[in-house]
């Protein structure tokens, strides 16, 4: 395997905001990016989940650092005198729960309670590298590497038992934070036993970690760790961080997307009691003593802006498709899969569609905007901020400031909420600038219109389909081409023996990038809604439909048990009432989504009114947290189905707050019921991202089955249904 289809299988080509320089919002081509960040991706990727064996290496190049899975125990589990359990992970909290979950393996492995474990997470300094959290791959990585170390460390405590009473192996019995010798009342604390000395024996596969059916802490629900923190509010977030003589930054911001400074007279800020100025190129900046005065010195600020005429939202569209093959960000030109004819195929059809889909901008919207604070110690760096990829920041940091990587510590509190959206470290780089010209620590926190103007969007897309099946429901061809928004879930899963599918790189209006699934929600929607058009054409139920097409047995599981749960063949809607169903598959999990709406005709109102969602992604590790996953993921595509949009006007966000920016709201969320399908004898996948997938789909499908209108755009209805 090439090491570009390495990189592409853990870093996704569209994840786009990898390729914009820090800070910048040009991207960089493919030779750019490479002279900037070098082979550290690509030899993270060559190393892979499953080079535990490898000996511990530090590669300090760029693209978050790179090196092997560390083999020693010790980087990993440290046992205190004691007895509590320390685990350490680069992997970062962004509200999905991960810090439970993991703590789960680790105490499962060591037969500890899960109150003993606690976790060191997304520190630079004291956690091994990780390429970041991101990819839905935490629960099939980094659990599995945890509990990989955790149970070679319960084999090395069997071992120095064995050896200090002079036993064998066999004898030794590990529970309860306990090594204790079979069939007598010889027992030793683990922290007796280490006396807090690091483990320095190596991981290997003979301690195989324990199998899901025989879990005892995983497979069950616990509470969030640290929950009550959060909800009484000490929980410190990047922006809570405080440190001795810290002034409080402010960034200048263009008017618009591309604009240049040609000028800035910063007398007036200066002339502020307290203001330092610092200026860097184009980038300018204000520190003050607090928020206010930073506030007012921004203000006093004269800048004169160059700006050039942009295309607006009314435009996109035409541009995504025009502009096809333009792109410079990614490597290589459009992904395209084929097998057998599309014109044989298209010939045989009996019933043929043709429908092209648009999907808009949408913006993260995190709970927690962008933050940072950053302390120069002679020409060492720290900063705290929120992101899912501490070692990817202090790569940032680094080229930024031009210092090897072992000066730079990125300290990642636990975060609130990224979607995909806090990849990079902008507000790290800014803060690190401010503090290194005030000779000051600087704190500096987004503002909520910063966080929607000036952070990457999901991708906006143009999709053309068509598509043709028999009278018996036997799909014969299959055609989709995606512009921009990429190819994540762009393959069918259902059999087609002629079928071409292509993703396009597109010329973007804006700084866009990862989102929750990337473009499966694109695609899905696309699929999905076409699947739908096709049934109605033979004249067959939209799940009998999908059902004769499809071989998966695991996507046939969980569409069945969502139609179960939904009493679909039951459910006969009133007028002005309509139900559907999509699903399909993402990051190795599997789900399917009913939906029912109510749509009233004459204000145009929808009103999504009852979703039932089947998940299924192997061997559950956290029941109620799972669930809240799947519900989080529905609540959030009803928003980017039915009216999240970015708006914008000759490169300014004219929607840049939450009073004009639409998210759903408790009127907006339907009842919900998850299904959950439990296999133990699969390995566990992530489930971050995949519940998303089937929720647009299925509100569209229902809208038209109450309506009889298709809608073939995201947003579905953004000031209600027109048509």
């Amino acid at each position: 395997m090439s090491m570009m289809s390495l990189w592409q299988t853990d870093l996704e080509f569209e994840r786009y905001e990898l390729y914009y320089a820090p800070g910048l919002t040009v991207p960089w081509d493919r030779r750019e990016f490479l002279r900037a960040f070098g082979g550290g991706l690509v030899v993270l990727c060559l190393l892979g989940e499953a080079s535990a064996q490898q000996p511990e290496q530090r590669r300090r190049r760029g693209g978050g650092g790179g090196g092997a899975v560390p083999r020693e125990i010790g980087a990993w589990i440290h046992i205190a005198e004691d007895g509590t359990v320390t685990a350490y992970t680069g992997k970062a909290e962004v509200g999905q729960n991960i810090r439970t979950s993991l703590s789960q393996a680790v105490a499962d492995e060591l037969r500890v309670p899960l109150e003993s474990v606690s976790l060191v997470m997304a520190d630079t300094a004291r956690t091994p590298f990780d390429m970041g959290t991101f990819g839905s791959r935490t629960t099939p990585a980094m659990a599995v590497q945890l509990r990989r170390a955790a149970a070679a460390a319960r084999d090395r405590l069997v071992t120095l038992a064995a050896e200090r009473w002079k036993i064998d192996r066999e004898k030794v019995v590990v529970a309860a934070g306990k090594v204790s010798e079979r069939g007598t009342e010889r027992s030793l604390d683990f922290g007796a036993l280490t006396q807090g000395q690091k483990l320095l024996a190596a991981i290997t596969d003979e301690a195989a970690p324990t199998p899901a059916a025989q879990w005892e802490v995983g497979g069950h629900s616990a509470s969030k760790a640290d929950g009550l923190a959060f909800v009484t509010g000490r929980h410190r977030y990047a922006s809570d961080v405080k440190r001795p003589g810290m002034k409080h930054g402010k960034v200048l911001r263009p008017p618009a997307y591309h604009a240049t400074l040609e000028s800035v007279d910063t007398s007036p800020a200066e002339a502020i009691e307290g203001v330092s100025v610092v200026r860097s190129g184009e980038f300018v900046g204000v520190a003050a003593p607090d928020d206010q005065t930073a506030a007012r010195a921004l203000a006093a600020l004269r800048p004169q802006w160059k700006t050039t005429p942009q295309p607006s939202d009314r435009d996109l569209f035409t541009v995504l498709k025009d502009s096809q093959g333009e792109s410079r960000q990614g490597f290589g030109g459009p992904s395209r899969q084929e097998t057998g004819s599309i014109a044989d195929g298209w010939a045989a059809a009996d019933v043929k569609v043709e429908r092209n889909y648009t999907i808009a901008y949408i913006a993260h919207a995190p709970l927690e905007p962008r933050a940072a604070v950053a302390e120069w110690e002679g020409d060492k760096l720290t900063v705290w901020t929120g992101t899912q990829r501490p070692f990817g920041v202090r790569s940032e940091l680094a080229q930024a400031f031009q210092i090897p990587e072992d000066r730079v510590r990125v300290i990642v509190p636990d975060t609130g909420s990224g979607y995909g959206g806090k990849h990079t470290g902008e507000a790290a780089v800014e803060a690190a600038r401010l503090a290194k010209g005030a000779g000051r620590p600087v704190k500096l926190v987004w503002s909520r219109e910063e966080e929607f103007t000036w952070a990457y969007f999901r991708p906006a897309g143009v999709i053309e389909t068509r598509a043709g099946a028999r009278k018996d429901g036997t799909i014969t061809a299959w055609e989709f081409h995606n512009y921009n928004s990429g190819g994540s879930g762009i393959e069918t899963p259902y059999q087609v023996a002629n079928r071409r599918v292509a993703s396009h790189g597109s010329r973007s209006l804006l700084k866009q990038g990862s989102y929750r699934a990337l473009a499966s929600t694109a695609n899905h929607f696309a699929r999905e809604s076409l699947m739908d058009e096709l049934a109605r054409g033979v004249g067959m139920d939209p799940l009998a439909f999908r059902l004769k097409n499809l071989r998966d047995d695991r996507l046939r599981a969980v569409f069945e048990s969502a139609a179960e749960r939904f009493s679909w063949s039951s459910t006969k809607p009133a007028e002005g009432r309509g139900v559907g169903i999509a699903g399909g598959t993402e990051k190795g999990g599997y789900v399917a989504t009913c939906a029912e709406v109510s749509v009233d005709r004459p204000s145009g109102a929808v009103k999504v009114t009852r979703v039932v969602a089947a998940f299924e992604c192997g061997a559950i590790v956290n029941p109620d947290h799972l669930k809240n996953q799947v519900e989080g993921a529905l609540v959030m595509g009803v928003g980017g189905a039915l009216f999240e949009a970015i708006r914008f006007e000759n490169g300014k966000i004219l929607n840049p707050r939450f009073s004009r920016y639409r998210v759903p709201r408790f009127s907006d969320c339907p009842s919900i019921e998850v299904v959950l399908l439990d296999h133990k004898d699969r390995p566990s996948a992530g489930a971050g991202e995949a519940p998303i997938v089937g929720i647009a789909p299925a509100i569209g499908n229902a809208i038209f089955a109450a309506s009889g209108v298709r809608l073939s755009a995201l947003p579905m209805v953004p000031e209600g249904l027109k048509s």
